[in-house]
């Protein structure tokens, strides 16, 4: 894929804001002095009294993006996931949830592709966090055309959402007449050996991954399953019917995510083998995103020595 453009999620999160600002007034924009980080500067430079910078006050954030919300406005809140998950969890489960307030998180440099910051930034909790919140939207685009349509359709909907973007530039693999669905998975590639389900940065992994298996004689199923929470069950199942076997495949802790997800429902409605790939009971560390990366599976060719050893 060295040829493929890529583009960092979080600049993707700062476009499409900045694109719906001129066509919703009542979208507004909150940060937590990180609006270079997070792209929301983008949003800020076009409507500078609709951007507003909370500080490094995360919490506050949260409930001014609450109280925002109950006077007809959309507010965006964005920090950094470790902040936006996990430092303001408490304001965000009883200040948005609780009472179902339509409250949109863009949380940034999620996973540990934050890669140098080391394991103080690295969230991979943020998807277990987000999706014990009862009526919480939790999801993460695989690329940049994506995260657009997901903030499009984020604004859309009626209710709490959480969104993860990333640091790293990914490769495009959409075409720019996508069409998201929120609680929709997609699937990319057909198979019938193994079914690999990813979502984030980790899908165009699985599609590079499927090329080699290919090579080897086993066909692998590809779907992007971007929405975590509400998980697109019927595809699910579909996949697993079909292949007999699933691997998970994201960039968050092997707890809590897409990984128990996809077992949860298999489990309780169509018992079938699946593997796990992600990070293991572990804190992240300090490295280039491709370091840290490799160092903890995360890639191709990790997914293809697990497929091999799942399809023997």
């Amino acid at each position: 894929m060295a040829d493929v453009k890529k583009i960092a999620t979080r600049d993707s999160y700062g476009k499409a804001l900045a694109a719906l600002g001129e066509e919703h007034p009542d979208l507004v924009v909150l940060d937590a002095d990180l609006a270079g980080a997070t792209k929301t500067a983008t949003f800020q430079k076009a409507f500078p009294d609709r951007h507003f910078d909370c500080g490094i006050a995360e919490a506050n954030m949260v409930c001014v993006a609450a109280g925002l919300s109950t006077t007809g406005l959309v507010p965006f809140a964005s920090s950094f996931a470790m902040f936006a998950a996990g430092r303001a969890f408490e304001q965000v489960r009883n200040s948005v949830g609780y009472p179902h307030l339509n409250v949109k998180i863009g949380a940034t440099h999620g996973g540990l592709s934050v890669g140098e910051d080391g394991a103080s930034h690295q969230c991979c909790e943020d998807f277990a966090l987000m999706r014990s919140i009862p009526g919480m939207v939790v999801m993460s685009p695989a690329d940049d055309v994506e995260a657009r349509a997901m903030v499009k359709a984020a604004y859309e909907y009626v209710g709490p959402v959480y969104m993860r973007f990333g640091r790293a530039a990914v490769p495009v693999i959409h075409e720019e007449d996508y069409k998201f669905e929120i609680g929709k998975g997609e699937a990319l590639k057909d198979g019938k050996d193994v079914a690999i389900i990813a979502n984030g940065l980790m899908v165009a992994e699985a599609l590079e991954a499927a090329e080699t298996l290919k090579a080897e004689g086993i066909e692998a199923m590809v779907i992007n399953m971007a929405t975590i929470k509400p998980l697109d069950n019927e595809l699910v199942l579909s996949a697993a019917k079909k292949c007999g076997k699933v691997i998970t495949c994201e960039e968050h802790s092997v707890i809590g995510g897409l990984g128990e997800a996809v077992c949860s429902l298999l489990s309780e409605n169509l018992p079938t083998p699946v593997k796990r790939i992600g990070v293991e009971d572990t804190f992240g560390r300090s490295g280039t995103a491709k370091e840290v990366l490799d160092a903890y599976g995360l890639n191709a060719a990790h997914i293809v020595s697990a497929a091999e050893a799942f399809c023997k």
